[in-house]
């Protein structure tokens, strides 16, 4: 398990169907070591916090693995690491491969995974087309979000040590199944309601859900 990119990115204004839309999702590599706060990177910030960033949000994790997926999806589209607006692109983790709760240590960084990532339009704007939003969420391809415990240092080349596994045992994509009600099992969405270490907004809706 390694970290082979570390992206970062202030928000910048950009046109989108003909408004002026500010985003913070255009993250470039970078190669010195960069500290790791708790709400985000140094040299790296979100636009809209009222849907972006925050403590459950502070550091978003894509898989290198879903690049060849999507390759083969956009083959006339380059895709530079970073482009989904990760902070972290990592090998050796998959959505199905970490639990909500997990922790792990990168450098001098102690972290825990809170949630998938759900795209929002700016997305779209990123790789300039509309159905992107609805073709990442189908991919089940997510990603997940990091809360900081420690604050510290990372760099590319850096391994993610396992500190800790969470005993709940749902992974990122169980959580991704539910929100999209596919297969929804009453038993693993009454668990979900009930996980400490996803975030409350999450753990509302399932609430809400298991009540229907």
């Amino acid at each position: 398990m390694k970290l082979i990119s570390v992206n970062v990115g202030l928000p910048r204004e950009v046109t989108w169907k003909g408004k002026t839309v500010n985003t913070g999702i255009f993250k470039e590599p970078v190669n010195e070591r960069v500290m790791v706060r708790s709400l985000n990177l140094d040299g790296d910030r979100q636009a809209d916090l009222t849907v972006h960033g925050g403590l459950d949000k502070a550091v978003y994790v894509y898989p290198f693995e879903h690049y060849d997926y999507w390759r083969g999806e956009l083959p006339q589209t380059e895709l530079p690491l970073g482009i989904f607006g990760e902070n972290f692109t990592t090998t050796g983790l998959t959505e199905a491969d970490v639990n909500i709760g997990d922790r792990f240590r990168i450098g001098t960084v102690k972290l825990m995974v809170t949630q998938p990532r759900m795209p929002c339009y700016k997305l779209g704007i990123r790789f300039g087309r509309p159905d992107m939003v609805k073709r990442f969420l189908a991919s089940r391809r997510t990603g997940f979000y990091f809360r900081v415990l420690e604050e510290g240092e990372v760099g590319v080349g850096d391994t993610l040590e396992l500190v800790s596994r969470d005993d709940n045992n749902i992974a990122v994509a169980d959580i991704t199944q539910l929100y999209t009600h596919e297969k929804t099992s009453p038993e693993l969405l009454h668990r979900a309601a009930q996980l400490a270490a996803l975030p409350e907004s999450w753990r509302d809706y399932f609430q809400q859900q298991s009540h229907r």
